[in-house]
């Protein structure tokens, strides 16, 4: 075989072995053949919800299962096609397998990421949280920079923005602001984004044209559906009000419509100013409250798995998950995954797959890297 071709055959078989790992292949078969033998039950649709929900794990298990097959399936006649053509000496059948199996490693690479998002709530609607870190205008105007790079990456997976809540800085830029992204799979793809980002750039702001390091949070929670269930005891609860403001919020009212909740126990806080009802912003904030707290209970529950658990870090040096840097070279670079990038323009204009389908990866193999940060 080529190295060409076994370039290929590597990478498939990596995609194939990764997704059995996150399928847990053998107890996803089993579960697949209980699932067939319930679908077979006439009493089945007596329960129509857990119906529903039987179904939807079964599309779910067949589907991943099959993908692995079939690409595997595929990969061999592809093997021997090429075999074929290398006995015969026909170099015009070598190649046909060979742009064969390139194609293939290809479609491997994009289904093992469709497979990697399997968590409860993965393929929910998600909120994302941007806050600015210390640094008044510099960090103020990257945090404005992250929302519009999510904004960006979302339009381009044809997902629907909505800005739930919002505050201006004071000079240019945002403090902070939340993101409704809606869309199949926004929850499973964005979660890996929670954590601090770091940019080094030559400063707008600065009349000495010097170089600032500037720090912004992401944080990313689940929209949660009827199904889960979260329990909120209102004792719990403090409650504020405050005039809307900011992007389109000092065009929606002059009231105190804006709605902030506090979980006392937990510490969450939550806002939401993107209607003219305080009482619906009363109720989105809410639900986003309690998609925080199942958030909070799905990174513990995941943390137990893994025997660490790390708690919303502060906003700067030492916690970043990924650098951006514009001058004086550009490179943007994941501290978690050592990906990379040497064109943060495309980055910030939302092109951050790569960034999450590996974090998505090393989520699942367990496997961490030795990255140094970029200066």
């Amino acid at each position: 075989m080529r190295a060409e071709g076994q370039a290929h055959i590597d990478r498939i078989e990596a995609a194939l072995t990764l997704v059995r790992q996150s399928l847990d292949w053998d107890r996803a078969v089993r579960r697949l053949d209980e699932l067939n033998a319930r679908v077979e039950d006439a009493d089945l649709w007596n329960d129509p919800k857990q119906a529903e929900a039987i179904m939807r794990e079964r599309r779910r298990l067949d589907a991943s299962i099959g993908t692995v097959k079939e690409i595997g399936q595929e990969m061999a006649d592809a093997v021997e096609f090429i075999e074929l053509g290398e006995a015969e000496g026909d170099d015009a059948i070598v190649q046909e397998g060979l742009d064969s199996l390139a194609r293939l490693a290809d479609r491997a690479d994009a289904d093992k990421v469709q497979a990697l998002l399997s968590g409860e709530a993965d393929g929910n609607d998600t909120y994302l949280e941007i806050h600015a870190g210390a640094g008044g205008t510099e960090s103020q105007d990257w945090a404005e920079m992250l929302q519009r790079m999510y904004t960006r990456w979302a339009e381009r997976h044809g997902y629907k923005v909505e800005l739930v809540d919002y505050h201006a800085g004071e000079q240019a830029g945002i403090k902070s602001a939340t993101l409704l992204i809606k869309g199949e799979n926004a929850y499973g793809y964005a979660k890996t984004e929670s954590g601090v980002h770091r940019l080094v750039r030559i400063s707008p702001y600065d009349s000495s044209a010097r170089r600032h390091t500037s720090f912004s949070s992401v944080w990313v929670y689940p929209v949660i559906d009827d199904d889960i269930e979260i329990e909120i005891n209102e004792g719990d609860l403090k409650i504020d009000t405050y005039r809307a403001s900011g992007a389109g919020g000092q065009h929606v009212n002059t009231t105190d419509s804006a709605v902030r909740v506090t979980h006392v126990p937990s510490g969450i806080v939550v806002a939401s100013q993107n209607d003219r009802s305080q009482h619906k912003n009363r109720a989105t904030a809410m639900n986003m409250l309690k998609a925080r707290l199942f958030e909070k209970e799905l990174a513990e529950r995941e943390a137990v798995a893994s025997g660490e658990y790390q708690e919303k870090s502060e906003i700067g040096w030492g916690h970043q998950i990924r650098s951006y840097v514009l001058q004086p070279y550009q490179m943007v670079k994941d501290l978690r995954t050592g990906v990379t990038s040497p064109s943060p323009g495309d980055v910030l204009d939302g092109e951050i797959d790569d960034f999450m389908a590996a974090a998505l990866s090393q989520r699942v193999t367990g496997e961490t890297v030795e990255v140094e940060d970029v200066e």
